[in-house]
């Protein structure tokens, strides 16, 4: 059965249906009861499984990291709602230091099926603190999962694949994107599903290759409708770390030119490691160097000047004119 969902209730839908599934799925996190999460994400779920496994904690990102780390020890699947993108560094060491190196320490005896969700990116006019970028962290830290999503469709098959992994997985949710809309079949079994692992091609192209993930994937298909003088494809990156570098080389390989966006700053960010890797691998296919299209390498502006911060439709389409120049 197909239904409309918003990217949140693809979230809140899919989270439904693993706990449904599995008694050992648990949520926790500030706020995730009663009152459904800050973006009403788990709006629901208190009411309908209950205080011992809808959590609320307290206000200490270590302490929800910590302890879930121990009910994954013991057999449970928690998954972690962290409010804000900035309000995820005190449970760093828990995270870099614990979570993502257990399963290796143990030598593959261990396993830690944790989630970490987190909405990010800007485009709220929030305050600070609350609209940062900070997935290079994450993807630089070998033995997490990183991934993210665009649309209600991979919102309600990727939150599924991520509680399902053994891996520990920290879930991306693009927060000013929660709110668009997609048919999503909600009855289709779950191995049906697009592998959370994998790249899309969210629009097909000839001449160039626009890359991008989260928030920025709809700014790129506008970008790539836009551009009425070139054919663009468009791949949606969707999984962080691991990166699909065979769909993105195939396509480069392809088109001849790559432009990568992301909301986070420039240096050292995401799209460097790609262009990078890209390079090594389309040297003699590539038309133009691989052009990054990023935020400013600054502190998080204030919610006034966050529309010149943050990448949108103008800074894309100079990119890919840019790559057209060579």
């Amino acid at each position: 059965m197909s239904t409309k969902l918003t990217i949140g209730k693809g979230i809140n839908a899919g989270l439904r249906r693993a706990m449904e599934a599995d008694p050992k799925v648990l949520i926790m996190g500030e706020d995730v009861g009663k009152l459904g999460g800050v973006f009403r994400v788990t709006d629901g779920l208190h009411k309908d499984f209950g205080a011992d496994r809808v959590i609320d904690t307290p206000l200490a990102e270590s302490g929800i990291i910590g302890t879930a780390i121990g009910l994954a020890l013991r057999g449970y699947r928690p998954v972690c709602e962290i409010q804000f993108d900035g309000f995820f560094f005190p449970a760093t060491n828990q995270t870099f230091t614990q979570l993502a190196k257990m399963h290796r320490r143990a030598a593959g005896k261990v396993k830690l099926p944790v989630v970490i969700r987190i909405p990010y990116g800007g485009g709220i006019g929030a305050v600070e603190h609350h609209s940062e970028s900070p997935e290079a962290y994450f993807a630089h830290t070998a033995g997490l999962r990183v991934i993210t999503v665009a649309n209600a469709v991979d919102s309600y098959w990727m939150i599924q694949q991520a509680i399902a992994s053994d891996d520990p997985v920290v879930f991306f949710e693009p927060k000013r994107r929660y709110y668009e809309k997609a048919e999503v079949d909600t009855e289709a079994p779950l191995h049906t599903a697009t592998p959370m692992g994998s790249a899309r091609i969210a629009r097909p192209g000839a001449d160039a290759t626009l890359l991008a993930y989260g928030p920025m994937v709809k700014t790129a298909l506008q970008a790539a409708e836009a551009d009425t003088d070139h054919s663009i494809e468009v791949i949606d990156l969707r999984s962080l770390a691991p990166v699909d570098y065979d769909t993105v080389v195939e396509s480069v390989k392809r088109t001849g030119r790559l432009i990568v966006t992301h909301e986070a700053p420039l240096t050292s960010g995401l799209g460097a490691e790609i262009a990078a890797r890209v390079t090594e691998a389309c040297f003699y296919h590539l038309e133009s160097p691989v052009i990054r299209v990023a935020a400013f390498d600054t502190p998080y502006p204030q919610s006034r000047l966050e529309e010149h911060y943050l990448p949108d439709l103008d800074r894309v389409l100079d990119g890919v004119d840019r790559a057209f120049a060579f």
